[in-house]
C-alpha cells in the first residue's frame, strides 16, 4: 500500500515513520533528518515510479487522497504543514503546482462526507487547506470542482456549538470566496445567513472564532449579489451595531482585530451604491465620525481611524456642483461647428449601479509598458509631408536673416527699429493673407477688416478694447490701498454720447492717466523689461471671449522675484484627516453653515454680503466661475472649465478682497481634475498684495498652511456622476486689512505681458549686433496675431564672407506655452528670450553661432482666456502635430509649415525644444527620442546589437547637468510613446529628423536634488533656467572649447544626485478613497490558524458528547433558542 522508502528498513509501518517526521525538532536534528533520507532515497529502488518522474511529494499527496487510516493521513498532513511552515513562497507555490490544493480538497470531501466526521482528522486537515488556500489564487474553482464549498457550509452548520470546528470551516469558506463564482454559490445557499447569525455582541469568549466568521463575511461580500442580499436582509444596520457595540468595549488587541474587521465588511458593502446609501440612512456616517473621535484619544484605536475615515468620505453623498452646466462659462463659435447657443450637459445616468469605485483613472503613468511603440518600422518611419511643397515657399517670410540686405552696416543713418518695422509690416501682410485677413497699413496687431468683418468679431464673441477707450477706473483708496482695475468703455456708449459727452470722456480719461502717472512715479519701481504703461497699451489690442476690460494690478503694476528662495511647505501630521472632518462636519451639522453664493462669473448683477470676501476673475488669464462661502471664514472655490468644454479644471487667478487681517481663511478648490499634485508634496500657491506692493514690494510669494490635495464628494452638475473631483484646500492668513490681494496656482504670465516684454526687448537690442526681428506667424482663432521672433548676430560686414556665414548658421526652433496653464513655461522662455537678447559674450558667441527662432506662446486664446490645457476649439494643441487643422489649430499648423520650410531649404534645426510645465514632478528635466531606448524599456525582441544611433540626443541633458541646479538627468527619458505620437517632441524628430527634439518639463513645485533641494522654483529661478539651456546649446557646436572659455569654470561644478524615481512617493495620506481596508494576507491567517491549533479553551480530542459537555460546563454553548449570554456565538442584534 506504501511506498518501501516511507518505512524503515525494520519494517516499522509507515505511520511510524510519518509520526517520527512529525516530532518537534531543532535545525540541526532537521538536516540530519534530511541528509539521511537522502542517502536512503538514493540507496533503495522505488516500487511505484523512479526517483526522477515521482518525487515524494507527490506520494505524500497521492497517499493523501487515497489513505483510509486516521494515523497515517494525520501524520501526513502534519509534515505537509511543516513544509509549509518552513518554506519559501517559492516552495510553497511548488507544493500547490503539484497538486497540494487538489488533494487537501479531495481529502476534505471524503472525509467530511461521512455520517459522523472525524474532527480529530478534519481540524488539522481544514487548518491546512486554509493556509494553503488563501496561497492559491485559483483555489474557489478548484474546490468548486471539487464540491468542497457547500460541504463546508454544511459543517459549519452542524458544528456552530464548536469554536475551534466552526472557526476551521469559517477560515476554509474564507479562502475559497476568492472565486466570484464561489462566492456566489455559498450565498445563494444562505452562507451569509448562516455567518452572519453567528457574530456575537461584545465577549470575551472565543475571539479567534469570532473574528473568522467577520473575516469570511467580508469574504463572501466580493460579489455584487451577495452585496445586494445583505443590503436588502438590513444586516448594514447590524453591522454597525456590532461595531458600536465591540468598538465601545475594545481594550484589547483581539478585540480591535475584530473592529478592524467589521471595518472590511462595511468597507466592501458600501462599493455599490445601494450600501451607501444604506450606511448613511442608518446614521453609519454619524457613528463612525462619533468613534474615531474617541479612537484619537485612546492610544490603542488609533489603527481604526483610518478606515473609519476612508469609510466616510466613500459614503459622504455626492454633491453634484452648483452650476447651471458643467460646460465652461466661455463659449466660442468654432468655424465648421455647430453654435447654437449653450451646448446641453448629457443627463446623468441615474439608473447605473455600477460603483464609482470601479472607475479607474487614466493616468499619464496608466499602462506606461504598454503605450512604448514596440515596432521598429514606426519607429524608423518618417511620414510625408502633411501638405504640399508648393505651400511652403509662403513660410520664406519667417526667414528675414536670409534677405535682409543690412543696409545700415554701410550706411550707419537708418536706426534698426526702421527696418525692422518695416519687415514687420510686411510679414504681417504675409500672415493676414494666411488667415483671409486684411491688416491695416501699419502695426503689427491683426484687425477685423472693415464693418462687415467688425460685425463678424461681435458674432464670435472676441472682444478687443481700442487703445483709445481704455482708461483708469476705480483707482480707490482703502485706506492706503489701492484697488486697481483699469476698465474700458464700451464702444457702443461712446458712440451715442455727443460732442460735450466727447469732451468730457477726454478730460476724465486725461484725469485718470495722471493719477495713474503720480501713483506710478510715487509708488513705482523700477521692474527690468517692464513698462505699465506699455502693458496697458498692450492689452488694449487683446482679444477675449468676454471683452476682459479690467486688468489685474499684478499685470499692470509688474513683478520682482522675492529677495530670498522659499523653502517647500512642510505638510502638517495628518492635514487631510482634519480636513474631512471638516467636510464630514459640515454634512452632520447644519448650524453655522452659510452655503451662500458671493461670487458668479456669469452674474454680474449679484450682490456680496458686507462681511464676506469678495471675488473678481474676469481679466486675461484670470479663472475663477463661481465662490461660495461655507462657513465663516471658508469658502469653496470653483473652477471654469475650459472654453467650449467641459473639462481640464485646474489653473486658478482670481482677485480677493474685504478681507480681515490676522484670520486665517480656508479656500477648497473643489473641481479639480488631476489625480494627484504636487500640493501634497510641499508646493504652494502664489500671492500679491497690492498694499505690499504699493510699499515697495511687488512681488508674487508662495502662501497658504494646511494643505492637501484630495478626492472629494462632488460630482458635475448634470454628467455622469462616476466624474471624479479633487480638492486643493488650503489657509491664508491675510497681512492687512482691507487689502487687494491676487491668489494663482503659479506665477501667472499673460499674452499682453508677452507682447509688451517682446516691445521692451526690440527697443532695448543694439542694433549694430543683435539682429531681432519679431513678426506674425498667424492668427488665432479669436483674431489675436501669434508671435515669432527672429534672433541672431549682425554679421560683421556686408562682405560675401559674413553674408555667408549668416545665411548658413544652424537654427534652433524653440516654442513654448502650448498648455496655458504652464505659467512656467512662459518665465523660462523670458529668460532665454532676455538673455539671447543681452550683452553678455556667451549670448554673442550663441547668435553668431546660430539663428534662433522662437515661437513663445503658441496658444494665446487659451492663455487670454485662462484655460488649463486647451484652445478655443477645445483640442490640445500639442496633440495636433501630426495633422494640424489649419483652421482649427492655425498655430500648430503654421509652426509645422516653418518646420518644413526650414527642412525643404536644407536648414533642419539642429535643436528643437517646447517648454513646458509639469504638475506632479520636481526638478527640471528634457524628454527626448531614441529608438533604441524604447525598444530596450518596452522589452522588445529586436536585436539592438547592430542598430545604429547616433547619442548627440544625450549631449544637451547631460550638459544641462552640470550647469542648472534646477536640472535633473535623471529624471530624463527619451521614450516614444503611442500615445504622444502626435506632440511636438515626437513629430519633428519622426517627420523633421531632428535628433535634438526636447520637451523640457519645469516643476510648478521645486527641487529634491542639488543646491536648490528642498525649495520652491521662484520666476528667478525658471528664467535662470531659460539662461541655463541657451548655455547648454554650447555643446553642439563645432569649436566648443573656446565658446566655454566665456563661461566661469565654477558653474561646472553641478552634478544633479542620483534620483532614479521619476515620480513622487505615496502620498503620507490616502488621496483616494477607493481602496478597501487592507485585507488579511497569509501571515496574519497562519497566525490565527495556528493559534486555534494551540487553543486550550476547548479540548475536542473526546468523542462528541464529552466535547459538549465540556461546552456546557462553560459559559457558553448552550442550546440555539437559549440567550445571547448562554451562546457560543449570539446573533446580532
Amino acid at each position: 500500500m506504501y511506498p518501501a522508502y516511507m518505512g524503515s528498513s525494520q519494517g516499522q509501518s509507515p505511520c511510524h515513520s510519518l509520526s517520527r517526521l512529525c516530532l518537534p525538532l531543532s535545525v540541526g536534528e532537521r538536516r540530519k533528518r534530511d541528509a539521511l533520507s537522502l542517502q536512503r532515497e538514493r540507496g533503495r529502488p522505488s516500487m511505484t515510479a523512479s526517483p526522477s518522474s515521482c518525487g515524494g511529494l507527490e506520494v505524500l499527496l497521492s497517499t493523501l487522497q487515497n489513505a483510509g487510516d486516521v494515523e497515517s493521513t494525520i501524520n501526513i498532513l502534519n509534515v505537509l504543514d511543516e513544509l509549509l511552515s518552513a518554506g519559501t513562497n517559492h516552495r510553497i507555490h511548488y507544493m500547490i503546482s503539484k497538486g497540494c490544493s487538489e488533494a487537501l480538497l479531495t481529502a476534505l470531501v471524503n472525509t467530511g462526507r461521512s455520517f459522523s466526521p472525524n474532527f480529530n482528522l478534519l481540524l488539522p486537515l481544514l487548518h491546512l487547506l486554509a493556509k494553503v488556500g488563501h496561497r492559491d489564487r485559483r483555489i474557489g474553482v478548484k474546490a468548486e470542482a471539487a464540491g468542497a464549498p457547500l460541504l463546508t457550509l454544511n459543517l459549519l452548520r452542524q458544528n456552530i456549538k464548536h469554536a475551534r470546528r466552526a472557526a476551521a470551516c469559517l477560515w476554509v469558506i474564507q479562502v475559497f470566496s476568492s472565486s466570484v463564482s464561489t462566492a456566489n454559490l455559498i450565498g445563494e445557499n444562505h452562507g451569509l445567513e448562516t455567518i452572519y447569525r453567528i457574530i456575537p455582541h461584545f465577549t470575551t469568549k472565543h475571539l479567534h472564532a469570532i473574528k473568522a466568521a467577520i473575516d469570511a463575511f467580508a469574504a463572501l461580500l466580493c460579489t455584487r449579489a451577495n452585496v445586494c442580499s445583505v443590503v436588502s436582509q438590513g444586516y448594514v444596520s447590524g453591522l454597525l451595531r456590532l461595531y458600536e457595540d465591540w468598538h465601545a468595549k475594545a481594550i484589547q488587541h483581539a478585540a480591535v482585530a475584530i473592529c478592524h474587521s467589521l471595518l472590511r465588511c462595511l468597507h466592501k458593502v458600501t462599493r455599490s451604491s445601494a450600501g451607501r446609501q444604506a450606511l448613511v440612512s442608518h446614521g453609519g456616517i454619524r457613528l463612525l465620525y462619533g468613534t474615531t473621535q474617541t479612537c484619537l484619544l485612546r492610544r490603542g484605536l488609533e489603527s481604526l481611524v483610518e478606515p473609519s475615515v476612508q469609510l466616510m468620505r466613500r459614503c459622504l453623498t455626492k454633491t453634484p456642483l452648483p452650476l447651471t452646466s458643467d460646460r465652461s462659462a466661455y463659449s466660442f463659435p468654432v468655424p465648421g461647428r455647430e453654435h447654437a447657443g449653450p451646448a446641453t450637459d448629457p443627463q446623468p445616468d441615474e439608473n447605473s449601479e455600477e460603483s464609482d469605485d470601479t472607475e479607474a483613472e487614466v493616468s499619464e503613468e496608466a499602462d506606461f509598458e504598454d503605450d512604448l511603440e514596440t515596432d521598429l518600422n514606426k519607429l524608423r518611419f518618417r511620414p510625408e509631408p502633411d501638405r504640399p511643397k508648393e505651400l511652403l515657399p509662403q513660410y520664406s517670410r519667417l526667414c528675414p536673416e536670409l534677405s535682409h540686405d543690412f543696409q545700415e552696416l554701410c550706411l550707419c543713418s537708418e536706426p534698426e527699429e526702421s527696418s525692422v518695422t518695416s519687415s514687420s509690416s510686411s510679414s504681417d501682410e504675409d500672415a493676414a493673407l494666411l488667415n483671409g485677413l486684411q491688416l491695416p497699413r501699419s502695426g503689427t496687431c491683426c484687425r477685423w477688416s472693415d464693418s462687415s468683418t467688425s460685425s463678424s468679431a461681435s458674432d464670435t464673441g472676441s472682444h478687443k478694447p481700442a487703445a483709445s477707450q481704455l482708461e483708469a477706473r476705480d483707482f480707490h483708496s482703502h485706506g492706503s490701498i489701492l484697488s486697481t482695475r483699469t476698465k474700458a468703455r464700451e464702444a457702443s456708449d461712446e458712440a451715442r454720447q455727443g460732442h460735450s459727452e466727447e469732451h468730457q470722456d477726454e478730460e476724465d480719461e486725461s484725469h485718470h492717466r495722471s493719477m495713474i502717472d503720480s501713483l506710478l512715479e510715487k509708488h513705482g519701481v523700477c521692474i527690468p523689461h517692464h513698462e505699465p504703461q506699455l502693458y496697458r497699451a498692450a492689452a488694449a489690442t487683446t482679444r477675449s471671449i468676454p471683452g476682459f476690460s479690467v486688468l489685474a494690478f499684478p499685470d499692470f503694476w509688474g513683478h520682482l522675484p522675492t529677495p530670498g528662495l522659499e523653502p517647500m511647505a512642510p505638510r502638517k501630521p495628518n492635514v487631510q484627516r482634519q480636513k474631512v472632518f471638516e467636510d464630514v462636519q459640515r454634512f452632520l451639522i447644519t448650524e453655522g453653515i452659510i452655503n451662500q453664493v458671493v461670487f458668479d462669473l456669469e452674474d454680474s448683477s449679484l450682490q456680496c454680503p458686507s462681511d464676506s470676501l469678495r471675488f473678481f476673475s474676469k481679466f486675461e488669464c484670470g479663472n475663477l466661475r463661481k465662490a461660495v462661502q461655507v462657513r465663516r471664514w471658508e469658502y469653496d472655490l470653483i473652477l471654469n472649465a475650459d472654453a467650449n468644454s467641459s473639462q481640464h479644471t485646474q489653473w486658478f487667478y482670481f482677485e480677493v478682497s474685504n478681507m480681515v487681517a490676522e484670520v486665517p481663511y480656508r479656500f477648497n478648490v473643489i473641481n479639480c481634475e488631476k489625480s494627484n499634485s504636487q500640493f501634497n508634496y510641499g508646493m504652494q500657491p502664489v500671492l500679491y498684495s497690492v498694499r505690499d506692493a504699493l510699499e515697495g514690494r511687488p512681488h508674487w510669494v508662495r502662501t497658504g498652511t494646511e494643505i492637501c490635495y484630495f478626492r472629494n464628494h462632488f460630482c458635475p452638475a448634470r454628467g455622469r456622476r462616476t466624474t471624479t473631483f479633487y480638492t486643493l484646500t488650503f489657509s491664508i492668513t491675510f497681512k492687512h486689512n482691507e487689502d487687494v490681494c491676487y491668489l494663482a496656482y503659479h506665477y501667472p504670465y499673460t499674452y499682453s505681458a508677452l507682447k509688451a516684454h517682446l516691445k521692451v526687448l526690440q527697443e532695448s537690442v543694439d542694433p549694430d549686433r543683435v539682429f531681432f526681428q519679431q513678426q506674425v506667424l498667424c492668427c488665432t482663432l479669436a483674431g489675436n496675431p501669434c508671435p515669432v521672433v527672429t534672433i541672431t548676430a549682425c554679421p560683421a560686414s556686408r562682405a560675401w564672407k559674413d553674408m555667408h556665414q549668416l545665411r548658413n548658421r544652424p537654427c534652433i526652433v524653440l516654442t513654448g506655452r502650448v498648455h496655458p496653464g504652464e505659467s512656467n513655461a512662459s518665465w523660462v522662455m523670458k529668460g532665454t528670450l532676455e538673455f539671447l537678447c543681452s550683452s553678455d559674450p556667451v549670448a554673442q558667441s550663441l547668435r553668431e553661432a546660430f539663428v534662433f527662432k522662437l515661437i513663445p506662446m503658441l496658444n494665446p486664446d487659451g492663455v487670454v482666456n485662462g484655460t488649463n490645457r486647451c484652445d478655443l476649439s477645445s483640442e490640445d494643441l500639442n496633440r495636433q502635430w501630426s495633422n494640424p487643422d489649419p483652421v482649427l489649430s492655425p498655430t500648430i499648423y503654421h509652426a509645422k509649415g516653418l518646420l518644413y520650410y526650414l527642412s525643404s531649404v536644407g536648414r533642419t534645426p539642429l535643436v528643437f525644444c517646447d517648454y513646458h510645465g509639469h504638475s506632479r514632478k520636481k526638478n527640471v528635466f528634457l524628454y527626448g527620442c531614441s529608438v533604441k531606448e524604447t525598444l530596450w524599456q518596452s522589452g522588445s525582441t529586436v536585436n539592438t546589437v547592430g542598430l545604429k544611433e547616433d547619442p548627440g540626443y544625450r549631449t544637451i541633458p547631460k550638459t544641462l547637468d552640470r550647469l542648472a541646479p534646477a536640472f535633473s538627468f535623471n529624471s530624463c527619458n527619451y521614450l516614444v510613446e503611442k500615445s504622444r505620437s502626435a506632440t511636438a517632441r515626437v513629430v519633428v524628430w519622426r517627420e523633421m529628423g531632428v535628433l535634438r527634439s526636447y520637451t523640457m518639463e519645469s516643476t510648478h513645485n521645486g527641487c529634491d536634488q542639488g543646491i536648490y533641494k528642498g525649495l520652491q522654483t521662484g520666476t528667478r529661478e525658471l528664467q535662470e533656467m531659460g539662461v541655463k539651456f541657451c548655455l547648454s546649446l554650447l555643446s553642439v557646436t563645432k569649436d566648443v572649447k573656446s565658446l566655454y572659455s566665456h563661461m566661469d569654470n565654477d558653474v561646472l561644478d553641478h552634478k544633479s544626485h542620483n534620483c532614479f524615481e521619476d515620480d513622487e512617493p505615496p502620498c503620507v495620506e490616502e488621496i483616494e478613497y477607493s481602496a478597501d481596508c487592507a485585507a488579511l494576507n497569509a501571515a496574519d491567517l497562519d497566525s490565527d490558524v495556528n493559534a486555534n491549533t494551540t487553543d486550550a479553551d476547548e479540548e475536542e480530542e473526546g468523542d462528541e458528547g464529552h466535547g459538549e459537555a465540556k461546552l456546557r460546563r462553560g459559559s457558553v454553548g448552550q442550546s440555539l433558542q437559549s440567550s445571547t449570554r448562554g451562546r457560543l456565538f449570539p446573533p446580532a442584534m
